[in-house]
Order: C-alpha cells, then structure tokens, then sequence
C-alpha cells in the first residue's frame, strides 16, 4: 500500500512541478505590474483546479453564505496538511496569501515572494515587518489568506494549535470581515506525519464572515475564540470513525 501512495505522491508531485512551469510566466504578470494581483488569485485558482483534476482528486467547494466580490476579507483555514495551501487555491475569491517563507525552494520561492507575504517567525523582526505588510496589503485592496495556527503543529489526528494574533488584529483595525474556513479531510489525504497521498475526496467549507466592527484590540481574544469554535465545530461534524486512515 505503501508503494503505490508513492507512486501517486511522486505523480502528484510531477503535475503540481509542471503546472507550475506552465503558469510560471502569466504569474509574472502580477510580479511585475502590480496592480494586477487579482490575477495571482486568478491563476492559483486554475492551477488548483488544474491539479485536483489531473492526480484524479474529486473536490467540493462549499460557501455557507455567498461572499461579496467586491468586498475584502480575510481567510483563515485549519492547517493540517501541506495540500492545504493548494485547496486554498479553489476559493473563488482572489488572494494572496501570508505565510512562512519558502526561498530554499528554487523559482517556486521567488515567486512565493514577490506574490506573497512572507514571514520567517523565528525572528521578532520578520514578524513586526510582516503585519505591516499585511496593514499595506489590506490598504491596497487585497484579499488575504492567513492561517492563524502560525503552521502544521498537528501530527496526527487534527488538532487544532493556539490561534496567533495577527489576522485578527489586522482584521479589527482594518475591520475587514474574517471568513473562517473549515478544511477537513487534507491530514487524510496527506497526513502532516508522511509526505505519502491518499486517495480521498477533498472539501472546504467557506463559513459566514465574522463581522469586525464593534470589535476592538482589546476583543482580539474573543474574535479568536469565535473564529476558532466555528472551524472545530465543522470539524468535528468530519471525525467520525469512517473518515480516518484505514477505515474508508
């Protein structure tokens, strides 16, 4: 079983790498002109699609409440999986997304970059710099992706870690709406333990935004609290016996 999970892993990886190449020079686009960073939401989302579709990977994208287009908001999704980052992709909102930096990855890392915002959080002052990057994004007019466990700190059974301040913060002093988002079957199809796929389907759920205003710095806590229950409620509606390894 082992080996054909890797065999499938290293096909999986060989479409997200040539998908990649293919949609290298139209996200240049963005890189460049930046004005046009709607399109890097543009291409993700083809390319996500694009990739579920290749490596045979059914997926449901489902919207508790339908999102304004024209309106900002913020994102925040469980992360317990590296094919998280991917999923986040067939939202249907353009974003970008604020995340750990990834330059030891050759190309793939200048263009996380230059279309991204990056954070090395191991250091106090790439953290200070990042949430002014993200206050700057949000005035620009951007949509932002944040997960706000800070990474993958689950190892097997999805956990949900301590929520981090940033998003919330920026999304009160902004008061841009948060939009919890609830993935919950990627520690399945590729358990944060093991780099090996397992063929599932895939889905994320799009809950209603969380309306900031009202709010103030010193509610921060009480946004986390309520942004969190919301993604744990969902799920736990997903952890039944039948949904773990080896049971389906």
């Amino acid at each position: 079983m082992k080996f054909l999970r890797g065999v499938y892993t290293l096909y999986g990886v060989i479409i997200f790498s040539l998908l990649f190449l293919i949609f290298f020079l139209p996200l240049l686009i963005p890189v460049f002109f930046k004005k046009q960073f709607r399109l890097t939401g543009v291409f993700n989302r083809w390319w996500a699609k694009l990739h579920f579709i290749l490596i045979g990977l059914p997926f449901t994208v489902e919207y508790r409440q339908k999102l304004d287009p024209d309106r900002q908001y913020i994102f925040c999704p469980n992360h317990f999986s590296y094919l998280d980052i991917i999923t986040m992709g067939l939202n249907s909102h353009n974003t970008i997304f604020v995340g750990k930096t990834l330059d030891n990855i050759p190309l793939f890392g200048f263009m996380y970059r230059n279309l991204h915002i990056t954070v090395d959080r191991t250091k106090l002052k790439s953290r200070y710099s990042t949430m002014l990057k993200t206050l700057e994004a949000l005035d620009e007019g951007k949509s932002l992706v944040i997960f706000p466990e800070g990474g993958i700190v689950t190892e097997k059974d999805p956990v949900m870690a301590r929520f981090k301040d940033g998003a919330f913060r920026a999304a009160i002093e902004k008061q841009i709406p948060i939009v919890p988002v609830t993935i919950p079957y990627n520690w399945i199809i590729l358990p944060p333990d093991q780099f090996l796929l397992r063929w599932r389907p895939l889905k994320v759920i799009f809950h209603e935004p969380v309306d900031p205003s009202g709010y103030t710095l010193a509610d921060i806590d009480q946004v986390k609290s309520r942004v969190r229950d919301i993604i744990d409620s969902e799920l736990q509606q997903h952890l039944t016996y039948e949904n773990r390894p080896g049971t389906a």
